[in-house]
């Protein structure tokens, strides 16, 4: 990603499902020298982070970014998100490219539809649960009937992993005294929705503009989020938790730090789904059940975040 060398073409963004999913950093400075995207710890000691070939990044308390570092991971597509201790509250977020005019249009008229949002409501819930939802319900019903679904299937996760259940419950400012069992969901709900987060902003749409949820910066990365957590991240976090609780090892190691853990189970379990292979096809069929069209993009609107004139790229590029 830096400058081409005499005689090179420039290099080109590695598509979205190519890339690898998610890297939490902490306690350095992100900067570029010497053309490397690097993290530089207070001792001086350069860690290479090969910025095109993620999709985003977590940066967690102690973290300083260059204007450098800013720069080139919004020209590699990387998306930037700073979030609390161990991921638990996200703050903010560095667009990689920004929303394309055709696409957030759609979303906001479907969203203002209460018939047209009714319909990407039924959607989700089919997705999430394998099964039409009841008819004649309004969204607010179906809310109710999706939480009591996901409590459900909490208790019989922790009780299938042997882990201690006593709900969902923690204090974002108080981290520390949340149980293990809810630590490890934090972290791991966290990775998901720093992902999410991404493909929702490649494909050009917005992430506050939710349909389930509302009202939150990220209300439709946690509407995306919630049909694919149960299958990918949250197994994970009781698989670690209940590792902890009794002591046991987990495949052939004992767990020291449960909430580095669950990243890393996290990660695995990203790529053994192909996770990000299917975000964008499942934002496109959720907002598709709407029934609206594609507005016409005006001849002013964004463009393409990256410039591809032989479309080596895929949909994350928004092209």
């Amino acid at each position: 990603m830096s400058r081409p060398m005499p005689g090179l073409p420039p290099p080109r963004p590695i598509p979205m499902k190519e890339r690898s999913s998610i890297l939490f950093v902490e306690k350095g400075q992100l900067d570029v020298l010497d053309g490397a995207f690097v993290l530089v710890d207070q001792s001086g000691i350069r860690t290479h982070i090969p910025i095109g070939g993620i999709v985003c990044l977590m940066l967690e308390p102690g973290t300083r970014v260059s204007h450098a570092a800013a720069s080139l991971a919004a020209r590699a597509g990387t998306l930037l998100i700073w979030v609390g201790e161990a991921g638990v509250r996200l703050y903010a977020s560095g667009q990689p490219g920004g929303a394309r005019a055709d696409r957030l249009l759609l979303q906001a008229r479907l969203a203002l539809d209460d018939a047209a949002r009714l319909k990407v409501v039924r959607k989700m819930y089919a997705l999430r649960f394998g099964e039409d939802p009841p008819e004649r319900r309004s969204v607010d019903q179906l809310r109710g009937i999706e939480g009591a679904r996901v409590r459900e299937t909490y208790r019989l996760l922790a009780r299938t992993h042997g882990a201690q259940w006593d709900g969902r419950s923690y204090d974002p400012h108080a981290w520390d005294t949340a149980d293990v069992v809810n630590r490890c969901l934090s972290a791991a709900t966290a990775a998901l929705y720093g992902i999410t987060e991404a493909a929702i902003l490649a494909a050009g749409y917005a992430p506050a503009i939710g349909f389930l949820h509302t009202g939150k910066p990220q209300s439709f990365v946690y509407d995306i989020a919630d049909i694919v957590k149960f299958e990918t991240v949250v197994p994970e976090a009781f698989r670690v938790a209940a590792a902890v609780e009794h002591g046991r090892l987990l495949d052939g190691w004992r767990v020291s730090d449960p909430v580095a853990t669950v990243r890393h189970r996290c990660r695995d379990a990203f790529r053994r789904t192909n996770i990000l292979e299917r975000l964008i096809p499942l934002i496109d069929e959720v907002l598709a059940a709407g029934g609206m069209e594609m507005p016409v993009a005006p001849d002013e609107a964004m463009p393409v975040a990256f410039d591809d004139p032989k479309g080596l790229g895929d949909a994350g590029h928004r092209g």
